[in-house]
């Protein structure tokens, strides 16, 4: 479908005017779902890992996908009707990452609340209470919580997760909320701008969305945009700062003191 990768020769080979994407053949399509696999409490579950699979295949097929139209809109001076395809995969793609890494978070809380509050043996107990018939999901559970009881550091790298991809969800979450909701992401009487429509990236093909709050537009977000930051993140390095995340918060509230 790449066609032996000629659009990213054309159009990714100098990128000295802008920002710097990687080619699709540079891309592995594991890279992704193996990203969120080292997230805290992540890899222990079959179901996400299968969720993080299905979105590491969709975004590889999807960055050909863009590519070509990419191409046949630089060969034909006018958008391809291709791109309403494009359109329709891209809002798909962006619902179940959402959905994935909320589903993570989510989670995630729950764990460092019940880790204050001092309510994991209760919690294990609820889970492991005899039903009757065997439920995998809730012993998946419960072996996460004995795993965090016993080894305390788990919830410093949950805490330490959370903060490494505040950020990249954050932005998500505005793409969702807008394109799923009509609103704006934390002000659910305003209406959205335009949801759901997106330009195609001179660079990539991906279709790239503005977010923003009434007339100020906060940024320009595509769908690659959020894949590559999946990809990228730090599981090594320190997470941002609390401040770096509550500068980002008041920016993506229009706050800009």
């Amino acid at each position: 479908m790449n066609e032996d990768n000629d659009i990213d020769r054309d159009y990714y080979s100098d990128q000295t005017d802008g920002p710097r994407y990687r080619t699709a053949g540079e891309i592995d399509m594991w890279e992704l779902p193996n990203a969120l696999r080292k997230l805290a409490l992540f890899d222990g579950d079959p179901y996400l890992n299968v969720q993080a699979t299905n979105l590491g295949m969709i975004d590889r097929w999807l960055i050909d996908v863009e590519a070509q139209v990419l191409s046949q809109l630089v060969a034909r001076e006018h958008t391809p009707m291709e791109a309403n395809f494009l359109s329709a995969q891209t809002q798909m793609w962006i619902f179940a990452a959402y959905e994935v890494m909320r589903t993570w978070r989510q989670r995630a809380k729950e764990v460092l609340k019940l880790v204050d509050n001092s309510g994991l043996l209760l919690k294990i107990a609820e889970l492991e209470k005899e039903l009757g018939y065997f439920h995998p999901g809730r012993e998946i559970r419960a072996q996460q919580l004995r795993a965090v009881q016993a080894t305390p550091t788990i919830a410093t790298k949950i805490k330490a997760d959370l903060d490494r991809t505040h950020i990249t969800f954050a932005r998500l979450e505005a793409l969702r909320v807008s394109m799923a909701k009509h609103e704006v992401r934390g002000k659910e009487k305003m209406i959205a701008m335009a949801p759901g429509y997106g330009r195609i990236d001179s660079w990539t093909g991906s279709l790239k969305y503005e977010v923003g709050i009434g007339e100020i537009i906060l940024d320009y977000v595509s769908r690659r945009d959020i894949a590559d930051s999946i990809r990228a993140i730090d599981h090594e390095g320190d997470p941002p700062s609390s401040e770096t995340l509550r500068e980002f918060d008041n920016f993506m509230k229009g706050k800009f003191d």
